[in-house]
Order: structure tokens, then C-alpha cells, then sequence
């Protein structure tokens, strides 16, 4: 058994940052050249999706499946969620209950021009948008466990190697 063998063992720590925010568990453990890449790229990936398909990709109650994979991206996620949830996605109540959402709105049910909710986008921009963020959660789910058993020693160099 070589040394580098039992330097291999599990980062709590690292686990924990970089769940809470991509890179951050690298940039912990000494290779902070490494957290900066993580992270603008998985969070470039997932702003990406939010910008292709709009706010509406990260949709916690009509896309359980998505969402899933989409909370891999942390607490980042979750309030691209709530923000969805609290402006964009309100139900206005008329005296006369809920503002339709289809046809025409009668003016009668929404006394203060209050803007209807908002709708899922069109076409295969939400599907591609959804897609984006979703394998940015995936992906940072793979960074995650890449933190969490990294070496804490010194990093193999080519000439630690045996040849073959």
C-alpha cells in the first residue's frame, strides 16, 4: 500500500460547501484556480437555461422531475424556484374569483390592472432551457462528489508514477 493510497479519504467539509455553492468545496480544499472554472461554468450553464427558456424552466410545482435534477445547483435553484413562485407566477383573486388565464379577461375581475400570471414559453425554448439547468445539476452533483474524496495530500505528479 503506497502513500498515496491512504491519502485518498472523505472532505465533510468540502461535501457541505459544495453543495451550498459550486466550486466552493474545491476552493476549499487548496485549488481555488479549479472552484473559479467550477463554478462559472455550472452556474453559467444553469443561467444559461434561465436565460434560453425564461424564469418558468425552474418550476418546483408543474416540474417535480426537472426540479429534481435541477436542485443538484444548491440553494440556487431554490430561488430561482421562489422567485418564480412569488412574482412571476401569482394568482390574482377578482370579486369574482380567479382572473381567467385563457380567452378574454373580463375587466370586472381584476379591478386594480394587476398583470395575468405568467404562462410557460413556447415552441422547445422551455425543453432546451429546462434541459441547460438540469444538466448543470447533474453536473454539479459530479463536482460535488469529486470535493467530497479528493486526495488531501500532495496531487500525483507524472513522476510519482511507477512505469509500466
Amino acid at each position: 500500500m503506497t502513500r498515496h493510497d491512504r491519502d485518498e479519504s472523505f472532505q465533510p467539509v468540502a461535501l457541505l460547501l459544495a453543495c451550498a455553492l459550486p466550486g466552493l468545496g474545491h476552493a476549499y480544499l487548496g485549488d481555488v484556480k479549479r472552484g473559479v472554472l467550477i463554478f462559472s461554468s455550472i452556474m453559467g450553464l444553469f443561467l444559461g437555461g434561465i436565460l434560453i427558456g425564461g424564469i418558468d424552466v425552474v418550476d418546483r410545482t408543474e416540474d417535480k422531475w426537472w426540479f429534481i435534477l435541477q436542485a443538484g445547483v444548491g440553494p440556487t435553484a431554490f430561488a430561482a424556484n421562489a422567485v418564480h413562485q412569488s412574482v412571476y407566477k401569482l394568482e390574482f383573486r377578482g370579486p369574482r374569483g380567479p382572473i381567467r388565464q385563457s380567452g378574454r379577461p373580463d375587466p370586472a375581475d381584476n379591478p386594480n390592472n394587476q398583470p395575468a400570471p405568467a404562462k410557460k414559453s413556447l415552441g422547445r425554448v422551455n425543453e432546451v432551457g429546462s434541459l441547460y439547468t438540469a444538466m448543470a445539476g447533474m453536473l454539479n452533483l459530479i463536482v460535488v462528489i469529486d470535493a467530497a474524496w479528493r486526495h488531501a495530500g500532495v496531487r500525483r505528479r507524472n513522476s510519482d508514477v511507477a512505469p509500466a
